[in-house]
């Protein structure tokens, strides 16, 4: 598989963990002294002494590498990296998941609704009772396991934080993955790539509700991933820096047929993130619905396949999300909750409040339409609320739709609709209008974390009809058979293109594994 990636990233790595060691004052006023101490082969025993005897607490303990993520002064670093027992030391780099702020839903999910990526990655075209044959390991931050688009799922998991249980999701994300994996075909909510309730998910939960952790809990969980037996790891996660311990452990999943899959990152520039960035890897860049690149989506040599990340609706912890809608006289249009927007549903006549940036007492008791522009969106629904307004519509002033920050948590429902409604919300003014954002077990959410699960899962899918092929072989059917984007040919933005099921598996049948 390292055909993918030929950069010398490997040595680049070693040298400058040797590099941390000769500098170890630089490593303790980065980083409040926390390394990563890698020893030498069988010396795991006398290193972890030494370290103890400088004063180390031991933070993540990596025995399986022979390495340790430990706190240590300065002069610690400095005397530990004669030790003839020491191969590097390594600073534990923070990293995060690639999700933005959730963007709301734009619609209730009152019936089972399938997202755009589900058809968009032709899961639906894939019958995926075979399922059981595979196990997909998420590393995330848990799942709401009593979730009933989720519930029945078989799932196994190990907690690698200080927060909740493995089936708990204080931050929302990992159980939003999930979702995309493998929401059930139930009636109700969503389905995703796998909706049968067959596939055999292991879930290693490593961040907490901050979203972030350390590139060692990282490590320690790929290998617990590894020993479970997981086919695929899904890392909906990165960093900016690469660690050695990381690439490491990335090259002993790879010899044992594991597929590592994880998000280009979100940053929207050409830097690398890792683990996405190691050659063991498939980095994913994410698409919107009309298959256009994501413009927060990262973009470089190293992105190898294309997936839905814009606006996917997934599972969220109970009662955690949002649901939104507007209608007025009879005209329903599609709304996206502001981030911060008040709960609840209100009805009132629809009054003119320009670009709102004045109070207006002629907004009393009703629902300010508001246009974009100028001021803030935190600010516009502000001066709704001081002159009276019960509810407010933010429209874009240009075409498409409008998610909102709001800047901190306000008091009535407040939407964004799309600049293409204008128009008719204009010639609506005095109508009667409702609008409602409620709680819900749904969101929206942006980011290569997103595009990441439609990739793994879609690799589970197509390898349990396919048991036959290695996890190198997979990887090149999925990039053999994914949907060209962008430049001819694989390009920095789409990597060989958008990832499909039945054409993988179709052309698996036809070629062969790989071919």
């Amino acid at each position: 598989m390292s055909k993918f990636k030929t950069r010398g990233l490997c040595a680049a790595i070693v040298a400058g963990a040797f590099g941390l060691a000769a500098t170890a004052p630089a490593v303790a006023a980065e980083t409040g002294s926390r390394v990563i101490v890698k020893f030498k082969a069988g010396a795991f025993a006398k290193g972890r002494a030494e370290v103890a005897a400088q004063g180390g607490r031991v933070l993540v303990n990596l025995s399986e590498v022979d390495a340790l993520s430990t706190q240590l002064s300065p002069k610690a670093i400095a005397l530990l990296k004669r030790s003839k027992n020491v191969e590097f030391i390594e600073v534990d780099h923070p990293q995060y998941l690639f999700a933005s702020k959730r963007v709301g839903t734009s619609a209730v999910v009152a019936s089972q609704t399938v997202p755009y990526g589900i058809t968009m990655v032709q899961a639906d075209q894939v019958g995926d009772a075979a399922a059981g044959l595979r196990k997909l390991c998420i590393v995330d931050s848990g799942i709401d396991g009593t979730h009933p688009d989720l519930a029945g799922v078989p799932m196994t998991g190990e907690n690698f934080t200080t927060s909740g249980t493995w089936n708990s999701d204080e931050n929302g994300h990992g159980t939003h993955v999930a979702g995309t994996v493998a929401a059930l075909n139930n009636s109700i909510g969503v389905v995703g790539v796998m909706p049968s309730g067959t596939i055999n998910l292991h879930i290693a939960k490593v961040f907490d509700a901050t979203g972030s952790t350390s590139s060692s809990t990282i490590a320690k969980a790929m290998l617990a991933c590894g020993k479970v037996g997981a086919n695929v790891v899904s890392m909906s996660l990165g960093g900016s820096s690469p660690s050695g311990i990381q690439q490491l452990v990335a090259k002993i999943l790879a010899k044992r047929n594991v597929l590592q899959i994880a998000a280009a990152g979100n940053a929207g520039t050409s830097a690398i993130s890792y683990p996405a960035g190691f050659a063991e890897v498939v980095s994913v860049a994410a698409i919107d619905s009309s298959m256009a690149h994501a413009s927060f989506s990262q973009f470089n040599a190293d992105v190898e396949i294309a997936a839905p990340g814009v606006g996917v609706l997934s599972t969220v912890p109970v009662g955690t999300g949002q649901s939104s809608t507007l209608d007025v006289s009879g005209t329903g249009y599609a709304v996206i909750a502001g981030v911060g927007s008040g709960g609840g549903s209100v009805t009132a006549p629809l009054y003119n409040f320009g670009l709102g940036e004045v109070v207006d007492g002629g907004a009393a008791g009703k629902v300010c339409l508001i246009s974009r522009g100028n001021i803030s969106f935190g600010i516009k629904v502000d001066n709704c609320v001081a002159s009276g307004g019960i509810g407010a519509v933010v429209y874009n002033n240009v075409a498409g739709p409008l998610a909102m920050d709001l800047g901190g948590v306000k008091t009535i429902p407040a939407v964004g609709a799309d600049g293409n409604a204008m128009a008719s919300l204009l010639a609506q003014v005095g109508q009667s209008a409702t609008v409602a954002v409620l709680t819900s077990d749904y969101a929206e959410f942006n980011g290569t974390s997103m595009a990441t699960p439609h990739t793994s899962a879609v690799a589970a899918l197509v390898w349990s009809l396919h048991t036959g092929c290695t996890a190198a072989q997979m990887r090149d059917s999925l990039n053999k058979s994914a949907m060209d984007l962008g430049a001819a040919g694989r390009d920095v933005e789409f990597g060989f293109g958008l990832v499909q099921a039945k054409a993988a598996s179709d052309r698996i049948t036809a070629m062969g594994c790989g071919n």
